[in-house]
């Protein structure tokens, strides 16, 4: 199997991928204390959590570097079957996320290195801003054995001071973007109807009232995600993304929809993990701004082709098969150099 044919691929990647992706993690092989398979062979990564949530964010294809498995588990989970599970799989690498939801000790003792990836906002420190829904997913934190993880990961940079009161983390990445979601680039989706999926909050139905009575806006509360909801987002034009609450964040259904090839309206990102706002999405801080807006696009779309397109060409840099392999590539090397969690048994090394 070559790089430029494993299974999710589509003609679009760009060219340089082989190398600048994963070529290095091809042949790197240190002594990271568990065992790493033969130069050459690929690493068997289990990516464990809500499937509903994270199968999406998780590699879905076999890559050159990597044989995937995901793995559900949810909040209150038997965590007797996770084990058992990942030790039929005997992976080289397991992902959690939500790492907060694992009881304690389970993985303590797994022969694998362990990253847990925090998915949930949290409050922010430098900002003063708070809310009642950051302040419950901060308890949930609280609940976590941080020494099951060789490293923490998390979907935003600004949740990591809070974040380290309970967990060092390692470094934030936001949450990629399985192959099979994105769509060729020059497919624009038909019309101008727009798509907004997410639980009906205060928040949001201020925001999107308005709108909903001049334009052709569906709401999706429930109940399509993953590829169900990449496949409903590619016949329409626009996607809208709003906050749960009225605090700022990085939604993952921005890059998502960027890699279907929707023109994303949305409120303003925190962080904007390099989407130009205003150049790759479009952006509306209040209600008004937001039905004025979808009146711009419906009336002129072809104005906003170019929008859609560069936002497209962004979401590249979601990539799964990209943006683990980089991923694994740095944590192994940041392992060898620092170590890991201290395990249960012997410790032994690569291609053991």
């Amino acid at each position: 199997m070559t790089p430029t044919s494993y299974p999710g691929h589509v003609a679009e990647l760009p060219t340089d991928g082989d190398v600048a992706w994963w070529g290095p993690l091809q042949v790197l092989r240190p002594d990271v204390g568990v065992p790493l398979p033969p130069a050459g062979e690929r690493l068997r990564v289990a990516f464990v959590g809500q499937t509903t949530y994270f199968h999406v964010c998780s590699q879905t294809v076999t890559s050159p570097v990597v044989s995937p498995t995901f793995v559900e588990f949810r909040a209150g989970g038997d965590p007797v079957s996770l084990r058992a599970r990942l030790g039929q799989l005997q992976p080289h690498v397991v992902v959690v996320f939500r790492p907060e939801i694992v009881p304690a000790g389970i993985l303590r003792d797994l022969d694998a290195l362990v990253v847990g990836y925090l998915t949930e906002p949290l409050p922010r420190v430098e900002s003063g801003a708070t809310h009642s829904d950051l302040e419950r997913r901060l308890a949930d934190l609280a609940m976590v054995d941080a020494e099951q993880f060789d490293r923490i990961v998390a979907f935003d940079p600004h949740i990591a001071q809070v974040a380290g009161r309970y967990l060092p983390v390692w470094r934030a990445e936001p949450l990629p973007v399985a192959d099979a979601i994105f769509r060729p680039p020059g497919r624009r989706p038909p019309g101008t109807r727009a798509l907004f999926v997410g639980r009906s909050t205060k928040h949001r139905e201020a925001f999107l009232q308005p709108t909903k009575h001049v334009h052709d806006l569906l709401h999706v509360d429930h109940g399509v995600f993953g590829n169900d909801l990449a496949a409903l987002a590619s016949e329409f034009l626009i996607a809208v993304n709003l906050h749960n609450q009225p605090y700022p964040s990085f939604e993952n259904r921005v890059p998502l929809h960027l890699a279907v090839g929707n023109l994303v309206i949305t409120e303003p990102l925190s962080p904007s993990f390099g989407l130009d706002q205003g150049l790759d999405v479009l952006v509306a801080r209040t209600p008004e701004e937001l039905l004025a807006t979808f009146g711009w696009v419906v009336d002129d779309p072809e104005r906003f082709e170019l929008i859609r397109l560069r936002g497209r060409q962004k979401a590249e840099a979601f990539r799964a098969t990209r943006v683990w392999a980089r991923l694994l590539l740095d944590l192994l090397l940041d392992v060898a150099a620092f170590g890991g969690r201290s395990r249960v048994g012997q410790r032994r090394g690569p291609g053991s």
